[in-house]
């Protein structure tokens, strides 16, 4: 067994602080992805999975296990056309098969197509994973514009919706949806006021999801991490707050995507079948209570 406070990288950080919403290559140390050190075990074999924001970060490594683990990945992002044809590339490489869609989640038409591209190409959905999110820190309330504000709650709570609501006519008994909320819904940050609300919002649109959803056999969850040390955290956040990212939890440092991909691969594959309704917390041992 290893120690989890010395697994991976411990604070302080000397990266590059980048423009929003950064990217890998430029980070120091760089971000564990999984697809190199992801063990599989063939969970999720011939299952269809879309991932918003599976370009980066968490999605990133999310999209790595369960291409890993047999399903066929949609990674759906913004607009960092690079990271993505990396991902589908090395996809590829370790013979999945992946489609890559570029656009706007906060738009409902692009939403629907998403579902609707991944229905034409695979002709079938089984995962939804509503990963992709928007923060920007701030030290005042007059530093959040009203145009920021909508930004954050279109992509982080308007998004899932729209995408559960054009995936629920193709999810059959068994399917799973898995929405990313955060550390935040139970200790909301000062400076990340609408990310903070947002998240809250996600859990409780899990639980309502859960019950709404029950009958039809498809379960609802979530994921709370806590700090995990993707390329948003120095295109969005201060230069010492991303120096000494993570160095608050008692293990001492932030997680790696590559720490979370389990979780999602649990609550996706049918050893999780009797899960529903939940909020899997990996924070690195901050309190959600």
């Amino acid at each position: 067994m290893e120690n989890p406070k010395t697994k991976y990288p411990q604070p302080p950080f000397d990266t590059k602080m980048q423009d929003e919403p950064g990217v890998s290559s430029e980070m120091s140390p760089k971000p564990d992805y999984g697809k190199d050190s992801y063990k599989a075990s063939n969970k999720l074999t011939g299952k269809v999975a879309v991932i918003t924001g599976g370009d980066s970060g968490i999605g990133r490594a999310v999209s790595y296990a369960f291409a890993l683990e047999g399903a066929k990945v949609v990674i759906s992002y913004l607009d960092e056309d690079e990271d993505a044809e990396e991902v589908a590339r090395e996809i590829e490489e370790i013979n999945g098969e992946v489609l890559i869609i570029p656009g706007d989640i906060r738009e409902e038409a692009h939403c629907k197509l998403i579902i609707d591209e991944t229905i034409n190409k695979f002709g079938r959905l089984d995962i939804l994973v509503n990963n992709a999110a928007f923060q920007m820190a701030h030290s005042s309330l007059q530093e959040v514009s009203a145009e920021e504000w909508d930004k954050t709650f279109r992509t982080n709570i308007y998004a899932p919706f729209y995408l559960c609501k054009a995936a629920e006519p193709h999810l059959k008994p068994g399917s799973s949806v898995i929405n990313t909320t955060s550390v935040n819904a139970y200790q909301p940050s000062e400076s990340l006021v609408s990310y903070a609300a947002t998240k809250g919002a996600i859990k409780n649109f899990t639980s309502s999801m859960a019950q709404l959803w029950g009958e039809k056999g498809i379960r609802v969850n979530a994921v709370a991490p806590g700090p995990i040390w993707t390329p948003l955290i120095p295109a969005t956040l201060p230069e010492e707050k991303v120096k000494n990212f993570g160095k608050k939890t008692p293990l001492g440092r932030p997680g790696q995507p590559v720490e979370m991909a389990p979780i999602y691969v649990l609550l996706a594959s049918d050893e999780g079948s009797y899960i529903s309704g939940a909020t899997v917390e990996a924070t690195g041992g901050r309190y959600t209570i």
